[in-house]
């Protein structure tokens, strides 16, 4: 019985499809909503496969289906990626305080003066930064007024429009420039290309696939350390991003899960995350650039225990603690998600 409704729900999911395009020609993404000239993409992208996901409990998988072996765009989930890899930076003494002002430790990448000089790599993390200027091209600006729909309030004004900008800490919104700023500091951080700082302590240790990529536009290589190093975007909102399989990205979420523990190695720190699920003051359902259930307002139907890594499309990544679960979904339409996750649950729970 417990595998039939388990079927069934996943058989929902099939049936509620993302009304994205398989193929990627045309308008295929979100760049497409933005104002222009910015409404184009400045690196890859490809098609993508069906409804496709895959169920771990206690770390073993309890059932895959779709496609989980195809490697797919993931979008935004590559923002909680990039909070892994801060946590890397923070567990290895590159980044000690997370409230220390990014101009600190990273100069001449537009952290040196006005208020940009006083934003810390904590509010980067929480999208609170307020950080003005352009990342390879794109303004910040472009973001500013960008309501999700998981924030369940309405925008005070379009998406583009030229919002007065307040102290840094004091505004959440999520905004993609501002993210990518983030991943060109942890370049600059760390000194080298960021995917190959999660291959190797992210990806490597929790035994995924060679089969993931994370690349950026193509404007954006900079010359770092004597060699040409390509900095890469928090998500796909203009092309480029993490290209992955579901599996890999179970393995990723086993790894949250198990805060930040394989097996009898400490990976990442569990105090790091901790620290990724620990509520913004000004945004409580959002941690480390990653989704909290706080008063259930992401997800009504599932444990405010929860936590997300969302991305466009809808992709979800789901940490459900209180079931040991870990559920990768991807290509659903984001407005079953909960129905779909509650059917879950009920099946788990039969």
């Amino acid at each position: 019985m417990q595998e039939n409704k388990l079927e069934r729900a996943i058989q929902f999911a099939v049936e509620h499809e993302t009304s994205w395009s398989r193929d990627s020609e045309g308008a295929w993404g979100i760049h497409s909503q933005d104002p222009p000239p910015w409404n184009r993409l400045l690196g890859p992208v490809h098609s993508r496969g069906p409804v496709s996901g895959t169920i771990v409990v206690n770390g073993k998988t309890r059932i895959s289906w779709g496609e989980p072996e195809r490697t797919d765009l993931t979008f935004s989930i590559a923002k909680t990626y990039l909070a892994l890899l801060a946590g890397v930076a923070h567990d290895r003494g590159l980044l000690p305080d997370v409230g220390e002002p990014v101009g600190a430790r990273v100069s001449g990448i537009g952290f040196d003066a006005g208020r940009n000089a006083r934003i810390t790599w904590a509010q980067l993390l929480q999208q609170t930064s307020e950080w003005e200027g352009e990342c390879f091209g794109i303004p910040d600006q472009v973001d500013r007024y960008r309501v999700l729909k998981f924030q369940g309030i309405e925008a005070a004004g379009s998406t583009g429009d030229e919002r007065p900008l307040q102290s840094p800490g004091d505004y959440w919104e999520y905004n993609d420039v501002r993210v990518n700023q983030l991943s060109l500091a942890l370049l600059h951080l760390f000194g080298r290309a960021l995917p190959d700082v999660f291959r190797e302590f992210v990806m490597e240790p929790v035994a995924a696939s060679g089969s993931w990529q994370w690349v950026g536009y193509d404007n954006a290589w900079i010359a770092l350390n004597g060699e040409r190093v390509q900095s890469v975007p928090g998500g796909s909102h203009w092309g480029g991003g993490v290209s992955i399989s579901s599996l890999d990205q179970a393995r990723v979420g086993q790894l949250l899960l198990d805060n930040g523990r394989v097996g009898e190695r400490q990976v990442i720190s569990a105090d790091w995350i901790a620290r990724m699920r620990t509520p913004c003051e000004l945004a409580p359902f959002y941690g480390y650039l990653t989704w909290l259930n706080h008063d259930r307002r992401i997800f009504s139907g599932v444990p405010e225990t929860s936590y997300f890594a969302i991305g466009a499309g809808s992709s979800f990544t789901w940490i459900e603690p209180e079931r040991r679960m870990v559920l990768i979904v991807r290509w659903l339409d984001a407005d079953h998600a909960n129905e779909f996750f509650v059917r879950v649950l009920q099946a788990m729970d039969d």
